[in-house]
């Protein structure tokens, strides 16, 4: 939704509407990339090795993102952070 839908992300999410619009559009980017490094590697064969790698990479998007609902004080938002990081980190050392 950050990344091709920012007006139903901006009704759902109050911190987008206090950060540039493309910086919502990159970080939902990035977690699509991320999320397609996950699986296309080992799901076609072809580089495996880049998905720890992928992983890796999400899980520093996901900590960015939970630091900055840290710094905003939105406890809240932080759970799923903390989920999505958990799963990122635990396919990145098992891919290793």
């Amino acid at each position: 939704m950050k990344a091709v839908q920012y007006e139903k992300g901006a009704a759902a999410w109050g911190w987008v509407k206090d950060v540039p619009k493309g910086f919502v559009v990159s970080v939902g980017v990035l977690e699509l990339v991320g999320a397609l490094g996950l699986i296309l590697p080992e799901a076609t064969g072809i580089a495996p090795a880049l998905t720890p790698i992928a992983a890796f990479a999400l899980a520093a998007v996901v900590l960015s993102g939970a630091l900055f609902h840290l710094f905003r004080q939105e406890y809240r938002e932080i759970g799923i952070n903390v989920v999505f990081l958990a799963l990122a980190v635990f396919v990145a050392v098992g891919r290793l």
